[in-house]
Parts: structure tokens; C-alpha cells; sequence
């Protein structure tokens, strides 16, 4: 069977420069032991499937996996996998949202523009924060192979989507890391984690950062620009204070270390403390995939 695909670049207007996410519209009938195997013959760091809601508020149903897992929910995917079905026809803004339907309920997604200047915005989970012991941030500082803001406690944030995220104590730093990878997985496994995410300031009014993701545990060793890790980052330091002073929103870059240039904004609404992370795609190919 024929089934139409995009490769849809994330996090940038520029083909080759952001994340790229695979996106199956025509996925009904699709078994989940296909679904895996499709995400794994990508090899990409996630693969999504668009399918009929079950719920009546939703506008399509999602199914997200990396090359090993299925994902309850991932950022990324989400934003990329909305541009795709808007872009087919398969999905219309109502009052400029769309409501996707995954793993971990209804996410809404704000719609602003069109075609080249679409700009899609999702709004972050509830999450859920628990601090590493000292036990566990000497073995994540062992893996990074640098030393982590102690003072601001590493956390595990869980939004359907586990990350481990630390501060370092500047942009540099977090882009000279080489973390070694084999002990990552080790780690991320025995928290229950889908990965590590780390950032730094560019500046002292913190208004730019720096961000690094890496999903050992699920086949990926970095991922380029991360919507997820960079959620859990707002979440972070939401919780911990750590947000530009005076101001509402702020913005991530991330993915230099591959040759990416991606570029992530962040908000948080003044009357509820509600993030959003958002950001511009593009797509890289169009496609026919033969299952």
C-alpha cells in the first residue's frame, strides 16, 4: 500500500537546518509493530503517524516513536506533524488551534500565519519535577565530564515525556561537552528517563540559551533541537526561578554541535504561568511510503 510521508524540518524556515521529524498521514491500518519499524528503518530521532481522533475534540490522533520506543508525547514530533497535516489538507485550525490527540491526552496547538510564515506553538504538559540526590548528579557530572550548577539542583521533569536537566554555568560550556554516551543510556534507564538535557546562559539576563538533548536510551545519541528537552527546560526554570527578569518569554538555540541552527521560543502567559514552545517548520521532502 502507498501511504503519502513528509520529512518536516523543526525549528527553522530553512531546509537542513533544524530537526526533521517523518510524518505517515495515511497511517490507518497500520499495526505497532509496523509503526516501530518504519521508525526504525528513518533512523530518524522520532517517527509519527497521523491517524483518525477518538476523541471528539481532537483533530487528529498521533502516535509517536523513536527508533526503539514509542513516546507518549514528544515536542518536536508534535509541532512538525502538525505543520504536515495542515500543509496536506488533513487537519484545519478552529479559531486558530488545532487539538492533537496522543499518549498523553489532548495538546492544543496555536496556529498563527500561513505557509512560509507559519509559526506553531504547543502548550507544555502538567509536569511533574523530583531532584537528583548528590549520589546521582556525581554520575550524571561523571557522564557529562563537566561540572553541573549545584546550586540549582538537577531535576528529573516528567511530562509523559521523562528528562533529566541541568544547568551549566554558561553556553560555552554546554557546547564543548562530550559526554560519553554508553554510561548516558546506563543512567537514563535506571531513572526511568527518555534522556539528558542540559543548558546555559549566553548572557547574564538569561533572555538566550543554550540547550543540548541527548536520548541515549532510546537509539539517539543527541538530538538536534528538541522540543520536549527544551519544555522541560521551561519547566526547570520556571520552577526554579530562573527565568529573564522582567520578562514573559525568552529564547533557545540549539543544535550547533551538528551543523543545525535551530531556534526555539519560549513563553510563559502572565496570568496563568502556562508555557508554550513554538517555533517555525519546513518542509524537506515529499514522499510516497510502500508498506
Amino acid at each position: 500500500m502507498k501511504r503519502a510521508y513528509k520529512v518536516v524540518d523543526v525549528f527553522t524556515k530553512t531546509p537542513l537546518l533544524g530537526n526533521p521529524v517523518a510524518v505517515v498521514l495515511d497511517a490507518d491500518g497500520l499495526g505497532t509493530k509496523t509503526m516501530q519499524a518504519i521508525a526504525s528503518w528513518t533512523n530518524l530521532s522520532e517517527t509519527t503517524f497521523l491517524l483518525p481522533p477518538t476523541n471528539p475534540q481532537a483533530d487528529y490522533r498521533l502516535r509517536i516513536f523513536t527508533p526503539k520506543h514509542e513516546l507518549p508525547f514528544a515536542g518536536h514530533p508534535t509541532l512538525g506533524s502538525a505543520h504536515a497535516a495542515l500543509e496536506a489538507g488533513r487537519a484545519v485550525p478552529r479559531n486558530g488551534v488545532l487539538v492533537q490527540e496522543c499518549g498523553v491526552g489532548l495538546v492544543e496547538l496555536a496556529v498563527e500565519g500561513d505557509g512560509a510564515n507559519r509559526t506553531l506553538s504547543f502548550a507544555v504538559p502538567p509536569a511533574k519535577l523530583t531532584p537528583l540526590n548528590s549520589a546521582q548528579i556525581e554520575r550524571l557530572e561523571g557522564i557529562l565530564g563537566a561540572t553541573v550548577e549545584r546550586k540549582i539542583t538537577p531535576m528529573i521533569v516528567d511530562m509523559g515525556v521523562v528528562w533529566i536537566v541541568a544547568q551549566l554555568s554558561s553556553a560555552s560550556k554546554v557546547l564543548a561537552l562530550r559526554p560519553d554516551f554508553g554510561r548516558s543510556a546506563a543512567f537514563e534507564h535506571s531513572l526511568g528517563a527518555t534522556g539528558i538535557t542540559v543548558f546555559g546562559p549566553h548572557a547574564t539576563d538569561n533572555a538566550e540559551i543554550e540547550v543540548r538533548s541527548f536520548a541515549c536510551s532510546q537509539g539517539v545519541q543527541e538530538d538536534p533541537v528538541c522540543g520536549s528537552g527544551n519544555a522541560s527546560v521551561a519547566v526547570f526554570r520556571q520552577a526554579l526561578g530562573l527565568l529573564p527578569k522582567g520578562r514573559s518569554d525568552y529564547t533557545a538555540t540549539q543544535g550547533h554541535c551538528l551543523g543545525r541552527s535551530g531556534r526555539i521560543a519560549v513563553h510563559i502567559h502572565a496570568d496563568d504561568g502556562q508555557i508554550t514552545i513554538g517555533g517555525q517548520c519546513v518542509t524537506a521532502v515529499d514522499g510516497v511510503l510502500k508498506t
